[in-house]
């Protein structure tokens, strides 16, 4: 009896080990996605990749652009008194420089194969909002006709059908609440 306990656990041990390493290989498989924030006061701001925080947070700064480095990928900015933009490709610039307009909203969507085998989360961090939930694969992030600024972004890419919290609400638009921190 001992040893089929014995060889029931080096099974387990074997199934678990496999699982991890597949589970390692679809992740490191994922495309690197980099990104950075054009910031109130500061500019251009290093690039952050993978769930790092492009912009600021706690400073009451406003991101007023985005650009993302990453084939395959799209995005556009809701901006104050534009409202959304057309859609940019990587390394394009969404939003504004230069001239002190608060971006507000993201919308960032994968193309090609990339949309095929993954999932692109994103979620802003917004004026009396804090951080908002993830939104995915085009859907806005942040808020709209409320008049706040959008002060960070996370951006990460998981392979399709991964399951992220998504933290409650992602995108307010006039005349709703923003939750309270």
């Amino acid at each position: 009896m001992n040893l089929n306990i014995i060889a029931m656990k080096k099974i387990f041990a074997g199934i678990i080990f496999s699982v991890l390493v597949f589970t390692q290989i679809l992740v490191s498989a994922a495309p690197q996605i980099s990104y950075q924030a054009y910031v109130e006061g500061i500019g251009w701001q290093s690039a952050v990749s993978n769930g790092g925080t492009a912009g600021t947070t706690g400073q009451a700064q406003r991101m007023e652009a985005v650009r993302i480095n990453l084939a395959g990928v799209e995005y556009c900015a809701h901006v104050q008194n534009i409202g959304w933009q057309e859609w940019k490709k990587s390394s394009e610039i969404a939003g504004t420089t230069g001239q002190n307009l608060r971006m507000e909203a993201v919308r960032i969507r994968l193309t090609g194969s990339a949309a095929e085998q993954f999932d692109i989360y994103y979620r802003a961090h917004v004026q009396n909002g804090g951080w908002l939930g993830w939104a995915k694969n085009g859907d806005p992030a942040g808020s709209a006709g409320a008049k706040l600024r959008m002060e960070a972004l996370q951006i990460q890419i998981v392979p399709k059908g991964t399951n992220v919290q998504s933290g409650g609400a992602a995108f307010y638009e006039r005349k709703t609440n923003l939750p309270t921190v």
